[in-house]
């Protein structure tokens, strides 16, 4: 009988107590195997940070490239559950050396040469390879969103609190200087109070809707098909579920997971904001009816509370796969002052603040007062507004454009890598700030699919009951009469 998931998980949490209790038990269970190691020395400053990709599709692909770009970083395994993947991973990356690749991830956390591990797998893989790995004293780069499920939040910030090690959560748009710059701006305060924010990712095209290729030679002998499903839903093996898993409620998080998360991701870094308390989702399959249960067209409204560094505002999130129009993907965050519109490239500073004085005429209540009183309106409102008040100031547009060349993706790989030689959890997207954004977008998907509000407490990290609306009278009952 082939290993599912939990079957992973428990062979890894054996071999972590018989390690610590000094016994000779290896991750995989054969003798001469490398030791499952609890927790690993820091990395020297001068020491190459060695390194394995955990599920090489396209994103492990591109994560792992965007990796390698920065310095003294060697990749030195992988692991897939297709057997192309890995010969195509050997080809491309271990041209001049021998590249470990293997279907089994377990293999490579039991490698004592591997320092850190990039999770790029399905999402309904991400908690537990997460927790595998940090037990295994591996330092974990992990693909957003860091959980599929909200209860899977807690068990991965604990793993890593108490492995010591170095986690960061690949939304890697944050590191883009767009993206500071736009933190910057409202930390000083130039659009003032933050009222409402709307950003929006919308696509026309099939590879952009997930319709990715699927290879000819895709079989139950040349990829795991078991080991895929792990504890999701067993069914017949399906090519497409395999290479479009994130179409699939039981291995993805549909457009909530893939796309709200970089949006909420940035928003949340921008506004130091901790998250939302309450979520509402509505949306439909409106074109990719190809047997996808996930929609293509979604809209989320979300909101957040005031707290000491800032006002209550609302936002609307929005993706739209089936859109024809214009597309125009930006994040616009709108305050009394202006408003602050940018993309993972540039952004547009716009203020723009009123007159002290209202005005009067025009489409106004003005026109329909007597002249008597008119005369009265204009003498009180010349003693209350001077001339100086009545005149906005001129409208200023600041633009910032990144550096030529700017490489955001290696630069959030900088960051982890970082903190891994110095021995700190300190990343910019560490577990608690990972799932302060994926539990909002998680709870996108729960109110669409259940078509309900969800309320969150994003202090704590757990839901809450709504509030009551209103007191409800209790029904009057008459006295009994006096005999």
């Amino acid at each position: 009988m082939q290993s599912t998931r939990r079957t992973f998980i428990k062979t890894l949490s054996a071999a972590s107590a018989l390690t610590a209790a000094g016994g000779v038990q290896t991750v995989l269970g054969n003798v001469g195997a490398p030791a499952y190691i609890p927790n690993l020395a820091r990395i020297s400053p001068n020491d190459k940070i060695r390194i394995a990709t955990i599920g090489m599709g396209i994103q492990g692909n591109y994560d792992t490239m965007a990796a390698l770009r920065n310095p003294d970083v060697e990749l030195v395994a992988v692991a897939d559950l297709y057997d192309g993947r890995l010969a195509h991973a050997k080809s491309a990356f271990g041209k001049d050396k021998e590249l470990f690749a293997t279907r089994d991830f377990r293999e490579v956390l039991a490698r004592p040469d591997v320092d850190a591990v990039l999770v790029v797998t399905p999402d309904h893989w991400h908690d537990h390879i997460t927790i595998a790995a940090l037990k295994a004293g591996k330092h974990v780069y992990c693909e957003k969103p860091m959980v599929q499920h909200m209860n899977e939040g807690k068990p991965v910030i604990d793993a890593w609190r108490k492995s010591g090690k170095t986690m960061q959560v690949g939304s890697q748009r944050i590191s883009s200087s767009s993206f500071q710059e736009a933190k910057r701006m409202i930390q000083a305060g130039d659009i003032g109070q933050i009222n409402y924010i709307e950003s929006n990712n919308d696509r026309f095209n099939a590879i952009g809707a997930w319709n990715y290729s699927v290879p000819p030679d895709a079989s139950l002998t040349t990829l795991d098909w078991d080991r895929f499903l792990g504890d999701a839903p067993k069914r017949p093996f399906d090519a497409k579920r395999f290479f479009r898993w994130r179409n699939y409620k039981d291995y993805g998080t549909g457009v909530a997971g893939d796309l709200f998360v970089h949006l909420i991701t940035g928003v949340h870094f921008v506004t130091n904001s901790l998250g939302p308390t309450r979520i509402y989702s509505s949306g439909n399959l409106a074109y990719w009816k190809d047997g996808r249960d996930v929609p293509d067209v979604m809209t989320s409204v979300m909101d957040y509370p005031k707290t000491d560094v800032h006002d209550a505002f609302q936002m609307v999130l929005r993706v739209n796969f089936a859109n024809a129009g214009k597309i125009q993907n930006v994040t616009r965050i709108i305050g009394n002052e202006g408003q602050i519109e940018f993309s993972e490239e540039n952004l547009i500073l716009t203020k723009k603040k009123l007159p002290v004085a209202p005005g009067y005429g025009n489409y106004d209540s003005y026109f329909t007062f007597t002249p008597e009183v008119q005369q009265e309106f204009v003498k009180k409102y010349d003693a209350q507004y001077p001339p100086e008040t009545r005149t906005a100031e001129p409208v200023k547009e600041v633009r910032f454009e990144a550096p030529k060349n700017e490489d955001g993706h290696a630069r959030h790989f900088a960051d982890f890598f970082k903190n891994v030689r110095e021995g700190s959890q300190g990343t910019i997207e560490d577990p608690v700030f990972g799932f302060r954004a994926a539990a909002p977008v998680l709870a996108c998907n729960e109110s669409y699919f259940e078509q309900k509000v969800v309320h969150w407490d994003p202090v704590t990290m757990t839901r809450k009951s709504p509030a009551p609306t209103a007191t409800t009278k209790k029904p009057v009952t008459s006295k009994a009469r006096r005999t």
